[in-house]
């Protein structure tokens, strides 16, 4: 029961505490664009980083999560001359909706009317070269946008210990495209600044021929800040699998650049989101918000709670609707393998059964529940942890030992899902556990001699401390999902 820590098994993996205390692990996650809506398609970039942030710093290392915005290049000059053609697209007070939909009409206009994607590239110009105007419009954009993101975060209870833009690296460019160009990596093609690399048919664009930069040239010039501030042991790129080239074609570059940290630079795909089976995108015109979601997720949970729970107080109805609702989205996001694409149907999400975030809630609210029966808090559990008294041997049951085998591989599941990015082994595993302790439990239902609140008080004793150990290690399991652990359901 006093089961070694997932820290404990990070020590043991990386050879001492001291080391794993000065390894550093970044991870750029989530990385919306400005001026568009945090949209379901986003979900899994957010929740995948998210966890990974929580994985790596319970394993002791130190971690630095990072929302890398998409704030810079030419989507911002359709923006900004969008609002400069069509005002009346913008009325009072401004909100991302509106700079959403003014982005979609741009692009529709842009099909008929090729003048309009030069007249972007105009403005994004201006952008780079500090017009004023175009920066006052460009930073009003902007806090708008994050305004509203950050709203989405909270409610995922996510906060990054650094928030920068692409546009935090403009004053660093120069010095990238200087580099690329004494090592002789960069040359002209067409009238574009590329480097050509090894082993591939495109090469990486750094200029576009009408010298304004891309997001490689942004992407080199983070990775360097990266690696000056934090010396990281790992670098992940939380990003779609359709990113594969761009990474692969960064970390070369900055191979050839002669850094050799290019190595620790790891790329962490994933596979696509789908609602009704097909992809959403901003592009394709049909976004779903994230809010929406989380918002429709818990309104579908909130009666069954309160009928379930009429005890409850309706705040606490409803902050457990929330736990629910957005746990049952965060957890249907994890649990397939990361590059697999995932379908998003409203049942199968939901659900108090099978594989569903819910489903490992009530396992944790059950076990709660057990103990709150018991009169046991808190203090009970650590004194019952304490006592040199307790006779294990009186868990003589096999279900009561699949239980408590199954606790002892959480850590090293823990330690295996860092190495391989895979939160979605945390999710099975926990719904191994919660299957376990189900079968277990629901065995005194036919022998009351099972039951976990049986009649001999020793037995008793040691089922409440494995029940509670269960308990524990469900909301550790569900914390580094991202997900709450409600003690009532």
């Amino acid at each position: 029961f006093k089961q070694k820590t997932a820290y404990e098994i990070g020590v043991r993996l990386v050879g001492s505490e001291m080391c794993i205390r000065d390894r550093t692990i970044c991870i750029d996650y989530s990385s919306p664009n400005i001026s568009k809506s945090l949209a379901y398609h986003h979900i899994r970039s957010t929740v995948i980083g998210h966890s990974l942030v929580q994985i790596f710093r319970a394993l002791g290392y130190r971690t630095v999560g990072i929302n890398h915005l998409g704030d810079w290049g030419t989507t911002h000059g359709m923006l900004i001359a969008g609002a400069k053609l069509w005002p009346e697209a913008l009325p009072e007070p401004v909100d991302v909706a509106a700079l959403g939909a003014l982005y979609q009409r741009y692009r529709k206009e842009m099909e008929t009317d090729p003048k309009l994607e030069d007249l972007a590239r105009q403005w994004f110009g201006r952008l780079e070269r500090g017009d004023a105007e175009a920066r006052a419009m460009w930073q009003r954009f902007r806090d708008i946008s994050w305004a509203e993101f950050e709203t989405v975060y909270q409610q995922l209870g996510i906060t990054f210990d650094e928030v920068r833009g692409e546009s935090a690296y403009e004053a660093a460019m120069p010095g990238v495209l200087e580099e690329m160009a004494q090592k002789g990596l960069s040359k002209e093609s067409e009238g574009a600044l590329v480097i050509e690399l090894p082993g591939e048919k495109a090469p990486l664009l750094l200029k576009t021929k009408d010298g304004t930069t891309l997001y490689a040239t942004r992407d080199l010039a983070a990775a360097q800040y990266r690696w000056t501030t934090y010396h990281f042991t790992r670098s992940l790129y939380v990003v779609d699998r359709g990113q594969a080239l761009h990474f692969r074609q960064l970390f070369a570059a900055l191979g050839l650049a002669g850094h050799e940290w290019a190595s620790r630079c790891e790329h962490v795909p994933f596979g696509l989101v789908r609602l009704g089976g097909k992809k959403t995108g901003t592009r394709a015109g049909n976004v779903v918000l994230l809010k929406e979601v989380f918002a429709d997720a818990t309104d579908d949970v909130t009666p069954r709670i309160a009928e379930n729970q009429a005890q409850l107080p309706p705040e606490q109805v409803a902050e457990t609707a929330r736990m629910v609702g957005i746990g049952a989205v965060v957890f249907a996001n994890l649990v397939t393998q990361r590059e697999k694409d995932v379908d998003f149907t409203w049942e199968k999400v939901v659900s108090l059964d099978g594989d569903s975030g819910p489903y490992l809630q009530y396992s944790h609210a059950r076990c709660a529940s057990i103990l709150r029966k018991a009169g046991w808090t808190s203090s009970n559990v650590e004194a019952a942890a304490e006592a040199e008294q307790l006779d294990f041997s009186r868990l003589a049951h096999d279900a009561e030992w699949a239980v408590a085998r199954r606790l002892l591989d959480f850590p090293e599941i823990v330690a295996r899902a860092a190495q391989s990015c895979e939160p979605h082994g945390i999710c099975h595993y926990l719904l191994d556990l919660a299957g376990d302790f189900s079968r277990w439990y629901t065995a005194g239902n036919g022998d009351a001699t099972l039951r976990v609140l049986c009649d001999d008080e020793d037995t008793r004793r040691v089922r409440l401390m494995l029940t509670a150990a269960v308990r524990a290690t469900m909301a550790r399991g569900l914390g580094l999902l991202g997900m709450g652990a409600p003690d009532a359901m």
